[in-house]
């Protein structure tokens, strides 16, 4: 038996989803929207506080030092006068300013290749299996963590030209004494080694992660081949290193050409300047020769310098990559 609806039920019945799914899409769209415009206002929220602190000790403090670079600004003096590109110009044809870029290129070849091979080796050796790991790593890492005052403390006593172990050392050899913050052919060599051994366990650990992370499937099919330990780390491990390797270099350069700490408690720049580097310069003109003008000029030629060597680098690694 085939029962019939009733009349006008299907025009009823039908249409009735159509507007009910309609005004669904409708009011959720209404609502996402509305979701939309208010979903940043807690974003902001937390946004605001690190945008306050940024714009306070970073992007003002750029700017208003850029401003000083064209002013004679003074500790000394209250009134500042516009004095244009003049400090830039005397900065150019000052010799101190080279002799300290100088001591700064200087430094940085000296620390930052001992730093990239003896952090790869480093790596290399814990990486290997070697008993005691923990000991390697708690020995290679430990010096990093120590601050510089202790650090320049540990080490003065070790270049004492009396009681210093290192003069100690070289007496047992049959060596003279060696002056190794006082002698200009030195000192520089000296202030290098310190950094190494304070810095490297850094360079250590991006290295030793890198090396925990390459596959292990490569090792086992050179293996098979019968790959000896050498032909693997120079087909193997090293060119998958290639861009670790180039960070760190990057990383390290960059460092090693805003030291300033170490050598101004060593030696403070001496003897007769040949270890001052720019940021020691910048610090003595401005807060001892009173120059905030001059030494704001300074550091901003110095900071364009190191902007230029970064992309420099960078174009580098993009070509090999």
């Amino acid at each position: 038996m085939t029962t019939t609806a009733p009349a006008g039920a299907d025009a009823v019945s039908g249409p009735a989803p159509e507007r009910t799914g309609g005004l669904r899409r409708r009011g959720l769209g209404r609502i996402g929207r509305r979701g939309g415009r208010t979903s940043h206002g807690p974003g902001l929220v937390f946004v605001l506080p690190f945008s306050l602190v940024f714009a306070v000790f970073l992007v003002w403090p750029i700017l208003h030092g850029l401003w000083m670079s064209f002013t004679d600004s003074s500790l000394a003096l209250r009134d500042t006068t516009f004095v244009g590109f003049d400090n830039y110009a005397e900065a150019f044809g000052d010799p101190d300013v080279w002799s300290s870029l100088g001591n700064t290129v200087v430094f940085t070849a000296l620390s930052s290749v001992p730093l990239v091979l003896i952090a790869l080796a480093m790596a290399l050796l814990v990486h290997s299996g070697i008993a005691g790991q923990w000991v390697w790593r708690l020995a290679f890492f430990a010096p990093y963590l120590l601050p510089v005052t202790v650090v320049t403390l540990i080490w003065t006593w070790l270049y004492q030209p009396e009681l210093g172990l290192a003069n100690q050392f070289l007496d047992t050899l049959g060596v003279g004494p060696v002056g190794w913050l006082s002698d200009e052919s030195v000192a520089m060599w000296s202030i290098a080694a310190l950094t190494v051994w304070w810095t490297v366990g850094f360079n250590f650990l991006l290295y030793l992660a890198a090396l925990q992370s390459l596959p292990s499937t490569s090792y086992e099919a050179a293996a098979l081949d019968g790959a000896g330990a050498w032909r693997r780390l120079w087909s193997i491990t090293l060119p998958q290193l290639r861009r670790t390797t180039a960070l760190v270099a990057m990383l390290q350069i960059l460092a090693s050409l805003k030291v300033f700490d170490q050598i101004y408690i060593l030696t403070k720049g001496g003897p007769n300047g040949s270890t001052r580097p720019v940021l020691e310069y910048v610090y003595d003109v401005g807060f001892t020769g009173y120059r905030l003008g001059y030494a704001s000029a300074v550091s901003y030629l110095f900071f364009a310098l190191v902007i230029v060597v970064s992309l420099v680098q960078l174009r580098l690694f993009r070509q090999e990559d």
